[in-house]
């Protein structure tokens, strides 16, 4: 029987690579692309990732970039629900990219199929509201918080450690009653890494795997490939593009990017290939 994610209205078939597309409603991405208080912008950008090849949408009002300042409550409520409202009969499911369990609560009762959480359900109150709903969940690996977690971040063994950290998160998922088929892991490329500790988990992704657990990988134009390109973040779809497939070759089920029409065709060229 093929995997399947469940994911609140919507069972997706992980039989074929799925892409997450990112619809950022934050004022100060990293990358460029905030959509803060443009909500009919915002609508209309994810959208056109659907039409473009996107299989889920992933929406968020607080930057997790490094250094970033958290954002009250109130605040990123008032970016993500009208876009979640204008969306949410779009077809695909749709993600909220949060740590808040107020913010949790609040888009699972307005229709979020997944939640998406750089804190791994770890702040008070996050595992018991995502258990209670019927919605998938993305835990991932984060050492320190996005405000500090780029200084000087230290491993002894940075897969065994992200290993070890995802398997106990999904343990302690499954303890709160979220279902194994609801459940994503992501190994946090970027939160709390230095550029040897991301390729390191790259060169590795296999060893990550959980049994029966998809692995998202977000790579799209993040730092480490300005390192390892010299471009800036609005010039890295090709480095970007690279290292996902890199990453599905290692064992990937879902890749959240910027650039969807780019990371479509890849997959189709890995697709022909991979299926003679």
């Amino acid at each position: 029987m093929k995997q399947q994610l469940h994911c609140g209205r919507h069972v997706l078939n992980l039989d074929r690579p799925l892409i997450m597309g990112i619809v950022n409603l934050t004022d100060d991405s990293f990358s460029g692309d905030g959509l803060a208080n443009d909500t009919a912008g915002a609508i209309a950008h994810g959208l056109r990732l659907i039409a473009e090849g996107a299989d889920i949408l992933d929406i968020g009002g607080e930057s997790s970039r490094p250094g970033a300042q958290p954002v009250s409550v109130q605040q990123e409520l008032d970016r993500v629900l009208p876009v979640l409202a204008g969306l949410r009969d779009c077809g695909v499911p749709l993600s909220v990219d949060t740590l808040k369990s107020e913010v949790m609560r609040a888009a699972l009762a307005a229709g979020a199929d997944m939640i998406n959480d750089i804190a791994a359900l770890q702040m008070p109150g996050a595992l018991p509201v995502v258990a209670e709903s019927s919605a998938a969940v993305c835990l991932m690996h984060m050492q320190g918080m996005p405000r500090t977690m780029q200084n000087a971040p230290e491993y002894a063994d940075v897969v065994a450690e992200v290993r070890h950290f995802l398997a106990a998160r999904v343990a302690a998922a499954e303890a709160a009653g979220i279902a194994r088929e609801r459940i994503v892991i992501d190994p946090g490329f970027g939160f709390g890494k230095t550029l040897e500790h991301n390729l390191a988990l790259l060169r590795r992704l296999g060893e990550l795997a959980v049994p029966g657990i998809p692995l998202l990988i977000g790579l799209s134009r993040k730092s480490m490939l300005g390192q390892l390109t010299r471009r800036a973040a609005g010039e890295r779809v090709h480095a970007s593009i690279a290292a996902a497939l890199l990453a599905l070759q290692r064992g990937a089920a879902i890749v959240r990017v910027h650039d969807v029409a780019a990371m479509h065709d890849a997959i189709a060229i890995l697709n022909a290939v991979e299926e003679h």
